[in-house]
């Protein structure tokens, strides 16, 4: 009973992101949830350090290195002030926004683009006087779509690679053609609600307001996007996939200009302690198990998780619920290995639902936070009216796939 309390108190908590007269986050709910089950006695110590899935720590790891070589080298600002000289012509413009932060995700973790991306065109935007609104919500829109379709997208497509077993290019053949339809009527969703809309309502922006970017280093940028090249190249070899992308982050390092410590520092150490403290606390209501009551339970009730319908709904619901990364962790626990569109499709739909209101993926947060720092206010009304239309959509795409 005693991890059951656990386990559900830390869920409640990383679902409300705080915890009354505490300054506590999400990542910080998690850790003390998984103190709770070790202190506790609920989840031994050498079995919490044994359920942490390391091979997927080390990839999660590793990509981050890659992107902060990319982004150290002035890599996302040039593509951000250069496409933001389209912003002349806003229905160009939002495509080409959506589509490249929509690759760029794919191919490197989703919360690091839309980090880089989102200040350079908030300020552009405001500076040319356009509406952020519709670009900024499209960033993050397009980026967890985008993400979708590889297993390198975004941290929870990792984990279901890696604890699949999923060969690279099988998912990619599976998730791209619905990523695409998705991403093609998330265009048209938000060009017909921000139609007439396109004009800045709020002040411009001022060049002094810019914080310091990262000049473009051609040289830099160039070994980064040598290293993404070989990356993708090495995924589809046998080699397990953290040893390459470890290889690759080692090589990065090896720099006589770049500080090694400048690259690490640009890690996401609180996304990896997140994924950390959840494998701690759900090996704990594993050693009770509860996840094989909760299946019997539902079959009892005539319910199957692994059924196409069912899985989408669920992962759709808890995904809104606790965010995607902590509601897959959860789900991963009840698909059969020998069927690998059961992971495709928890992939693609808890990627698909972070769309739908702000907590939805960290993403979201991301482009919320950095947005709000160049004083431009996303509220959750604003985000669901489009967040809303993306996913519905988004989810009819998928189920239409699963059926053809």
């Amino acid at each position: 009973m005693w991890a059951i309390a656990i386990f559900t108190l830390t869920y409640l908590g990383v679902a409300l992101g705080r915890i009354p007269f505490l300054r506590l986050d999400r990542t910080g709910i998690a850790l003390l949830g998984a103190i709770a089950m070790v202190v506790g006695g609920s989840v031994p110590l050498d079995q919490a350090v044994a359920s942490i899935d390391f091979p997927t720590i080390l990839l999660l790891y590793a990509l981050m290195i890659v992107s902060a070589q990319l982004r150290l080298g002035g890599f996302y600002t040039r593509v951000a002030r250069r496409i933001a000289t389209l912003c002349v012509h806003p229905r160009t413009f939002l495509l080409i926004c959506m589509a490249v932060s929509a690759v760029l995700s794919a191919l490197l973790a989703n919360d690091i683009v839309c980090l880089a991306f989102t200040p350079v065109l908030a300020y552009a935007l405001l500076g040319a006087g356009m509406n952020p609104l519709p670009f900024l919500i499209g960033l993050a829109v397009a980026s967890n779509i985008g993400s979708a379709a590889t297993i390198i997208g975004n941290p929870q497509n990792m984990l279901i690679g890696q604890l699949g077993h999923l060969s690279f290019g099988a998912f990619l053949a599976w998730c791209t053609p619905p990523a695409l339809a998705a991403f093609a009527g998330a265009y048209a969703i938000i060009v017909w609600i921000y139609r007439g809309r396109w004009a800045a309502s709020l002040p411009a922006g001022r060049e002094d307001q810019r914080r310091h970017w990262p000049l473009f280093n051609p040289w830099q940028s160039g070994k980064g996007l040598v290293a993404v090249a070989a990356l993708v190249a090495l995924f589809f070899t046998s080699i397990p996939r953290e040893f390459s992308a470890l290889g690759i982050a080692g090589v990065l390092l090896c720099s006589r200009r770049m500080q090694s410590r400048h690259i690490i520092a640009l890690v996401d150490w609180y996304l990896l302690t997140l994924f950390c403290a959840l494998f701690v606390v759900i090996e704990g209501i594993r050693l009770v198990h509860l996840p094989e009551q909760l299946v019997g339970y539902l079959t009892g009730l005539g319910i199957d998780i692994q059924h196409p319908l069912v899985l989408t709904g669920v992962s759709t619901a808890l995904s809104n619920i606790v965010s995607n990364v902590p509601a897959t962790m959860l789900l991963v626990r009840f698909l059969d290995s020998a069927r690998p569109e059961q992971w495709y499709l928890l992939a693609l739909s808890s990627t698909f639902a972070g769309n739908l209101i702000t907590i939805g993926s960290i993403a979201n947060l991301i482009v919320i936070e950095q947005a709000g720092e160049c004083g431009i206010a996303i509220d959750f009304a604003t985000h669901a009216k489009v967040g809303l239309a993306v996913t519905a959509w988004s989810l009819l795409v998928l189920v239409a796939w699963i059926y053809v």
